[in-house]
Formats: structure tokens, sequence, C-alpha cells
């Protein structure tokens, strides 16, 4: 009937004549069929088999790689190793540094952050709606931005600084002297001549003549006012001493305390030696503008004026190593307030 399982007949083996008379019986042989074997198949969808296997985006081969690379070169420690324990290789830091990104991104965005910059935030898309994410992600673009002032600001005083120089008024000896006598006199001052100190006072008198050139008692004023303004330096200088004076004799009663006082003895400058402190003196009234602490100057006026944008930087040596200096003082106190 139809639907029904029919088994398969057995047959017995059949058997000659010969053998039925004989009351000869053998076994059949045995024949094994063999059955059929089943597998399972594997998937054959590419999209399938992907899923299966880590992942590798370009932005892994681009974003990430640049970014190993660099915090592989800065030297940041990447690994606690034991003492005596070779260094690791350029090679190393950055198989290690790939091994902690991939395993622990947060972890590796929390202690790499500070060597980050914005361009490396896409490598942390994947886990950007973690608030530890997002919070290093802020710290990383504020930073830049911070960076980004920083850099048109001293950019600006840097022009301005060469246009102050070759203009040579602003930096005139005299005009130093009366923003910072105290400085003045110990670097060049106390070892001035009495024949230099006579031709840097005619020096004063005639730039304060060509101020007031025009006028019928033109010599008169400029006399009037190269007194007043030598009475204010002198005054001023006498403040800062003071002060300087007490600050020394804090220092000098702290090492009586110590027993490491030490009697310093005052000896003539060569004329070499001269040199080198008004090139001292020089470097540190510069320094001093750059750092904004020339405190009659207007620096908004330099700041903030897109004309020193396009000026030209000589001298990129100076300019390069105040930038380091710069940006030395800024990580200090970046790492300071964490």
């Amino acid at each position: 009937m139809w639907g029904e399982i029919v088994e398969p007949v057995k047959t017995q083996p059949i058997l000659t004549e010969e053998e039925h008379d004989g009351g000869k019986f053998e076994l059949p042989v045995k024949v094994e069929i063999p059955y059929p074997k089943f597998t399972i198949n594997q998937p054959t969808d590419p999209r399938q088999q992907r899923q299966d296997t880590p992942r590798v985006s370009r932005a892994e081969t681009t974003c990430v790689n640049n970014m190993v690379e660099a915090i592989a070169q800065s030297g940041s420690p990447v690994k606690s190793q034991q003492i005596g324990e070779p260094e690791l290789t350029l090679e190393e830091r950055k198989e290690e540094l790939l091994s902690q990104y991939r395993s622990r991104p947060l972890v590796f965005l929390e202690r790499y952050h500070a060597s980050l910059k914005p361009a490396d935030l896409s490598a942390f898309a994947h886990v950007c709606s973690d608030p530890r994410a997002q919070h290093y992600s802020q710290v990383i673009q504020r930073r830049a931005g911070d960076y980004t002032d920083r850099t048109r600001v001293r950019n600006h005083r840097y022009a301005a600084l060469r246009a102050l120089q070759r203009e040579g008024k602003y930096f005139s000896e005299e005009q130093m002297r009366s923003r910072q006598p105290l400085l003045y006199e110990q670097y060049i001052g106390q070892y001035l001549t009495d024949e230099e100190i006579v031709e840097r006072s005619q020096e004063a008198m005639q730039d304060n003549a060509e101020e007031t050139t025009g006028s019928t008692t033109a010599g008169l004023a400029h006399l009037l006012l190269s007194s007043y303004q030598e009475h204010l330096i002198q005054n001023r200088l006498q403040e800062e001493q003071e002060r300087e004076d007490g600050a020394q004799e804090e220092e000098e009663d702290e090492e009586d305390e110590d027993g490491d006082s030490v009697q310093r003895k005052e000896e003539e400058p060569t004329v070499g030696e001269k040199a080198l402190l008004r090139e001292e003196f020089l470097s540190q009234m510069y320094q001093h503008f750059l750092d904004g602490k020339d405190r009659d100057f207007n620096y908004s006026e330099v700041d903030e004026n897109p004309d020193y944008d396009n000026l030209d930087i000589v001298s990129r040596d100076a300019e390069d190593k105040y930038f380091d200096e710069d940006d030395e003082y800024y990580e200090e106190e970046e790492t300071m307030t964490e």
C-alpha cells in the first residue's frame, strides 16, 4: 500500500543440486554493502566566514599604526621591566602597544592620552559611547586647541621681537636699562668705566633731543627729560636692590644654619667675559619680552594682530629654542593639574 514502509526481502543463498543431495551446506559469503556517509556542509557564504575571524579595518592599518608608531618613538614606558632586563626594541614596543590597544582600548586611551592628538581619536570610535572615552577625547581636543592658540601667540611675539630689534629703539641699551635697572646693573652697569658711563649719558640725551626737536626750548627740555628719567631709573634700581638684598639675606641665614655658607669673591671680568655678560643680558631681555613680562608693553596689539601672521621670521634656531622651552613648561604644568 501506498505510504507503507516495505522492508527489503531477505533472500536465502541458492544451492546447487549436488549440494542438496550430498547434504553439503556452506554459509553464504558475507557481502558488506557500504552505507553512504553523511557530512554537515560548511558555510559557503564569505560574509559568515568573516564573522568567525578578527576583522582588521582600514582605520586600524592607518590611524592605529601611526598612533602606535608615534608613542613607540616618544620614549614613553609601555611595559614594566625588571632591573637588568634589556630594553625593548622599537618593533617590540610597537607590538606591545598594538596588543594593549586591541585588548583594552579604554585602558590604552587613559594611559597614553597625553601623547595622542585629535587625529588619533578615530581609532577609538568603537568605544566612543563610554564616558571615559568621551572624557579623554575632550582633554585631547582641548589641549590641541590651547596648543594652537599658544603657537599663534608666540609666533606673533617672535615676529614683533624681530621687528623691534630692527627698529632699534625698544631694545636700545638705555631703554632696556630703564625697564630692568637691576638686571642691567648686575650684568653691565657695575663694570662700566667712567668714560663709558659718560658716553651712555650722552646717548640718552641725544635720544631725548630727537624726541623734542622743533621746539625753541629743545635743549632745556631734553636735559630735564633725561634728568627725570635718570631719577626714575635710580629709584627703581634702589627698590629692586632692596628686595634683592632682603631675599639674599634670607638665603644666607639658611646657609648659615646648614653650615654651607660660602664666601664669594667678586673679580673684575675680562673684556671677553664682559662681552658674554652683555649677550646674556640681551638674551634675558628678549626672553622677558617673549614671556609677556614687560609691564609697560601692550601685548594685545601683538597677540591679536593678524598682521604678524605673515611677517618673515628669521633666526629659526632661537625661535625653536624658545618654543621648546615653552612646550616643556606647558607639559609640566598640565601634568601637575591632572
